[in-house]
């Protein structure tokens, strides 16, 4: 009796992704790894196999790009000079951009200030808090004097309502606070679910295109840092900014990941105050101390994108009274410090291993690259032979482990920088080696400062 064959069972289940399928209801994707993008596949899923081709319009027609005008579509300022200078000189209409960042670092605070400013500037604004009360809203831009009549404020978790709003409103200026609390009756799942943030993304993306409306979204991250969602959000929008600062100190940074209209390395300087959000245009005074040179200090230049800020690294060394010694650092690498102790002393003849090491920045910033090396090795090197740098003198270098001084990025622009700033003896890689740098630094030392230093 010949045996019977089964007919084949199709998968029910397929990925809105990248196509793969199941026989079972899966939370994650075996293919692409992404999460809650599995659905029956009786539903639509956006993945066509044939497409009948359409002739466009006379207006949609495919032209040279020697023959496209960009006069219409010119920059426009968002009132607040940092944001511009990240989003490379103003807001391009059309363009959607995301911004993200912590909880509580100040992502509405800032983009209620974009929408004051622009306010002001006679272009109406319509902000859409899916997060807060339109009566929340208020009192914080009655705090931070955001107060406009042409800005408009609406409350809704409904992207369709919003789209109302922008058909009465009229904006020239959209800002959604946030995609992840927005939904879409067009799409199955609560707000912030994956197919969720991906429907009202595309659709505020398509009606900025179609209008020429610069809409801003506000992105939430996860635990380890990263945009909360599908990475094809990052994908679909023009720019990508964060915001980051530390809680502990009032300074924030805004930084551009992704710039279909300008540079990624530029950054934006904020300080958070009690009245808002104010613009800090030359950070230098921040990460200075403000009273006399004393031994274990000294400057450093850093490079924030293009922007070249000084920084003071202090060190402070005591004699040890346990038999490992200690390390304590804050806003610098604590690696990189270990490695600049081991080289300051074999290499440079400054003992620490039978010392407690303590070494900071000021102003709260963190001053990780290698350029900090020489700075800290001589700020260690103060600190242990009680020898206070001069307010003149900056170091900018990195330390290798044969005690050569490397040269770092942009040295030029650093040692630009600390010239304007007063830093007219810069110490780096052109003194060789780590006891010449700090030999350097003792030759600059006004008589009768900080006791008998011997050489190096």
């Amino acid at each position: 009796m010949a045996a019977t064959r089964r007919p084949a069972q199709t998968a029910p289940y397929r990925c809105t992704e990248c196509g793969w399928t199941t026989i079972k209801w899966v939370g994650r994707c075996g293919e692409c790894q992404q999460w809650g993008t599995v659905v029956e596949a009786s539903e639509s899923t956006g993945i066509v196999r044939t497409v009948t081709p359409i002739s466009p319009g006379a207006g949609r027609a495919a032209r040279p790009i020697t023959t496209i005008d960009t006069t219409d579509a010119p920059r426009r300022t968002s009132g607040v000079g940092e944001f511009d200078r990240v989003l490379g000189g103003g807001v391009v209409p059309g363009a959607a951009i995301l911004l993200s960042g912590e909880p509580g670092v100040g992502k509405s605070t800032l983009l209620l200030e974009v929408a004051a400013q622009s306010a002001k500037s006679g272009r109406r604004v319509l902000y859409a808090s899916a997060e807060e009360s339109t009566a929340q809203v208020r009192l914080r831009a009655e705090r931070t004097g955001a107060l406009h009549d042409e800005l408009y404020l609406a409350s809704e978790t409904d992207l369709a309502t919003i789209l109302g709003h922008v058909d009465e409103v009229r904006p020239d200026l959209l800002i959604v606070d946030s995609v992840q609390t927005v939904a879409s009756s067009l799409s199955e799942g609560m707000a912030g679910h994956p197919s969720q943030v991906r429907e009202v993304a595309s659709t505020l993306i398509r009606v900025a295109k179609e209008r020429g409306l610069p809409v801003i979204i506000v992105g939430h991250v996860t635990k380890d840092g990263s945009i909360a969602g599908p990475r094809i959000l990052e994908h679909l929008v023009d720019v990508v900014c964060h915001f980051e600062g530390d809680r502990q100190t009032s300074l924030r940074f805004v930084r551009a990941l992704k710039n279909r209209f300008g540079p990624t390395d530029e950054v934006g300087c904020f300080d958070m105050t009690g009245a808002g959000i104010a613009e800090v245009p030359d950070p230098s005074a921040l990460f200075l101390g403000h009273g006399s040179p004393e031994p274990g200090t000294c400057v450093a230049i850093a490079l924030e994108g293009k922007r070249a800020m000084p920084v003071e690294v202090q060190a402070l060394t005591i004699t040890a009274t346990s038999p490992n010694p200690r390390r304590i650092v804050n806003g610098v690498d604590a690696a990189r410090v270990a490695m600049v102790l081991a080289v300051l002393e074999k290499r440079g003849g400054i003992k620490t291993s039978d010392k407690d090491v303590y070494v900071s920045t000021v102003g709260g910033v963190r001053f990780t690259e290698p350029a900090a090396d020489l700075a800290i090795a001589v700020a260690v090197a103060g600190a242990v032979t009680n020898q206070a740098s001069p307010k003149t003198l900056a170091a900018v270098g990195e330390l290798s482990l044969a005690g050569e001084v490397r040269p770092v990025t942009q040295a030029a622009q650093r040692r630009t920088e600390a010239a304007r700033l007063g830093y007219s003896d810069v110490i780096d890689n052109r003194s060789g080696t780590l006891r010449g740098a700090l030999n350097d630094v003792r030759t600059r030392v006004r008589p009768g400062r900080g006791d008998d230093i011997p050489e190096f």
